[in-house]
């Protein structure tokens, strides 16, 4: 029974890393879309989204299936209310992704501005903490979650920048209120899904070592 139990466990961490990465590719493609103004890509993003929804439904009730039948404990336990949390946190990552190809369609017939105000750094350096976060779930080495604090400031202080630079340029061209108000939303989608990378690292380090921890 406890070997079924953690081959279970195993296939079912194996299942929640390619949702994760799913939830993070569509982000990453949708950014793609937007810097190579193509509908068709953002297009292709938005007829994945019922992957993720049905991969968000049928990994919970496996985890419900695990919680039911085994009863598990300790870290077994922790370790699958870590995937519960993941698993909610890509949803909300792959939306957020869903959210910037509706934006590609409103754009992508305008030439863009000021290289975008850094969106397409800002989402290297966040896609980098969603891939540092799901790769620490699944080593369990928590070095590569050190400097998550430092490195979300950075994103906020970029999201901050965009705002006012967006602001600034409105306020001398106001034809392009449109286009930058789009920046400045993806800046936000972008820091909030910097946030949903620091959740992950917080519920894997609860998950290792039982101690809870914020990173700001």
């Amino acid at each position: 029974m406890v070997e079924k139990f953690h081959t279970e466990l195993q296939t079912l961490k194996q299942e929640i890393l390619e949702m994760a990465y799913l939830g993070r590719d569509t982000l990453r493609t949708a950014v793609d879309a937007l810097i190579r103004q193509d509908p068709d890509l953002a297009e292709s993003v938005i007829a994945g989204q019922e992957k993720i929804h049905l991969s968000e439904v049928r990994l919970e009730e496996q985890c419900y299936h695990l919680i039911a039948l085994y009863q598990s404990m300790a870290k077994d336990m922790r370790t699958i209310v870590c995937i519960l949390k993941i698993i909610q946190i890509s949803t909300r990552i792959g939306r957020y992704g869903i959210e910037i190809t509706k934006i590609v369609k409103e754009v992508s017939d305008k030439p863009h501005l000021n290289h975008m105000i850094s969106i397409p750094y800002m989402t290297d350096l966040v896609i980098g903490m969603i891939d540092d976060a799901i790769a620490v779930f699944e080593s369990d080495n928590l070095k590569m979650v050190e400097g998550f604090s430092s490195r979300d400031d950075t994103i906020d202080a970029l999201r901050h920048s965009i705002f006012r630079a967006g602001i600034t340029y409105m306020i001398e061209d106001p034809k392009n209120i449109s286009s930058y108000t789009y920046y400045i939303m993806i800046a936000r989608y972008l820091e909030r899904c910097a946030d949903h990378a620091c959740k992950i690292a917080e519920n894997v380090i609860y998950m290792i070592t039982r101690k809870r921890i914020e990173i700001h």
